[in-house]
């Protein structure tokens, strides 16, 4: 008792490569005192976003669904004793510079892409297609380069008039405003399926006062931008 010191509270959050969860968690670490907690926000792999929620390395894991991958990552999930939330559905968008020769376009459909290299998140050794952050994982592409991080992944944008298929939330503040998200315009064979973002949690679990509150800046930012 006499040695006793107050400790900080602790909050993590993993996530995939998404602009607008990391937007959500430094508009947290605005509304809070620093001083009483220790924060952590992991942008990183899909199978870590899983393991790092299942071992109590964070408390919420932000990921999506969709038609393809959903029954294989529900039953990961169940395996590893925890569930998913969804926070919203939207279609597929094509994420690009704003010099890229498609940009003027209002939709841009799978044939007008070929030319271009697609570019995705490295899953590292679970390469899985399930894992892929990115929609139409299984299709074959004249041109592929994978990348580590959203950073790099920018610069390829730019460099290389390279795209990225995703649910066309993005954070300006944060990606700055040299792209755009234009809408995925479907055909027979690649159909525009729905996005469903949500969180994991671990099954049963109560989220912490510093959860909800990271949930509530989610929602609120998604509100204003979708």
């Amino acid at each position: 008792y006499i040695n006793n010191e107050k400790k900080k509270n602790k909050f993590s959050v993993s996530m995939q490569h998404y602009s607008f969860a990391v937007e959500a968690f430094i508009e947290l670490a605005k509304e809070i005192r620093l001083d009483d907690f220790e924060l952590a926000v992991h942008e990183t792999r899909t199978n870590e976003v899983i393991e790092f929620v299942r071992d109590y390395r964070s408390e919420l894991g932000i990921l999506y669904l969709n038609e393809f991958n959903r029954k294989a990552l529900q039953k990961i999930f169940s395996e590893n004793g925890l569930e998913f939330t969804e926070l919203f559905d939207c279609d597929v968008f094509v994420y690009l510079s704003n010099e890229h020769p498609l940009a003027g376009k209002e939709k841009i459909a799978f044939e007008e892409l070929k030319d271009y290299p697609c570019l995705s998140f490295e899953q590292g050794e679970r390469n899985s297609f399930y894992y892929a952050e990115e929609v139409f994982s299984t299709l074959e592409y004249k041109q592929i380069i994978k990348a580590d991080d959203r950073a790099t992944m920018l610069n390829l944008m730019v460099g290389l008039n390279g795209y990225t298929l995703c649910s066309g939330i993005i954070c300006e503040e944060l990606n700055g405003s040299d792209y755009l998200a234009i809408p995925f315009e479907g055909d027979e064979q690649n159909q525009n399926s729905d996005m469903e973002i949500g969180y994991i949690t671990r099954k049963n679990s109560i989220l912490s006062k510093v959860g909800n509150l990271y949930v509530s800046s989610l929602k609120k930012y998604l509100e204003q931008n979708t």
